[in-house]
């Protein structure tokens, strides 16, 4: 998994579960991060911005010269040396570690703009959306990105006896309750994470289909076929290309 707020603790027995935030230079970050400073008006040099889940800030930190405050939350401190080393590899001196459990209350001072990625499907509860936007101030404007149901590989994994490896071909596929039973997180449609955010007094701007980076793939010269010839651009129209949904969306009240 790329960024973890509140996990079921039971997750962190190990380190499997727990999982590695992914480097600031790996192209899923890179491909977030492209779709961010595309969007007219998401960057703001006098604007603060949150991340909910920062990991290790690999996109926190990055984005941290585009705003007046950068500040990075996180459920525990695992990953806090990570983050203030890449804070100083990057000259990032405006951007913040800060612990915080926004399943128990919402950041404050108030955010202009709100970032959080594959977060919301480890939290214990769905209803946690409820914090984020009150983490952000009126007409703020946050991007949420979270798994895709329709990508062909199971991203996190599941306790499926015999199956060591985790990311199952078309585990996803299977229905909500099949899936939400065995899998170690919740998987989007498009529609699921809009009605969701909506529930929640987001107002839904645009929403985007991540390409999967195809990171997984070891042998190089394959890897590089697969990127430049299916797995090519920042987002796609294919849902079976992409391995997260990103929505962009505007606080209401």
């Amino acid at each position: 998994m790329a960024n973890t707020t509140r996990v079921d603790k039971s997750l962190f027995e190990s380190d499997h579960y727990l999982g590695k935030p992914a480097d600031f230079s790996d192209l899923l970050v890179q491909r977030r991060l492209n779709v961010l400073r595309n969007h007219k008006g998401f960057l703001d040099k006098n604007a603060n911005i949150v991340e909910i889940g920062c990991g290790n800030g690999n996109t926190i930190i990055p984005l941290a010269g585009e705003f007046c405050r950068a500040i990075g939350l996180e459920y525990a401190n695992v990953h806090s040396a990570d983050f203030f080393q890449l804070k100083q590899d990057q000259n990032a001196e405006n951007a913040h570690f800060v612990v915080w459990d926004i399943m128990t209350k919402p950041y404050e001072p108030l955010a202009d703009r709100l970032i959080s990625f594959e977060v919301i499907e480890h939290l214990p509860s769905e209803d946690g959306v409820a914090n984020y936007v009150k983490s952000l101030k009126i007409g703020g404007i946050a991007a949420i990105s979270v798994p895709n149901k329709w990508w062909i590989f199971e991203t996190h994994g599941a306790k499926l006896p015999y199956l060591p490896w985790n990311r199952v071909p078309f585990f996803g596929w299977l229905p909500r309750p099949l899936h939400e039973r065995w899998a170690h997180a919740r998987i989007y449609t498009k529609r699921r994470i809009c009605k969701l955010l909506e529930k929640h007094d987001f107002e839904i701007i645009e929403t985007h289909l991540i390409t999967a980076p195809m990171d997984v793939i070891r042998w190089k010269p394959f890897q590089k076929f697969l990127r430049r010839w299916i797995f090519f651009g920042d987002t796609t129209s294919i849902p079976f290309k992409a391995v997260s949904i990103l929505v962009i969306c505007r606080r209401k009240k």
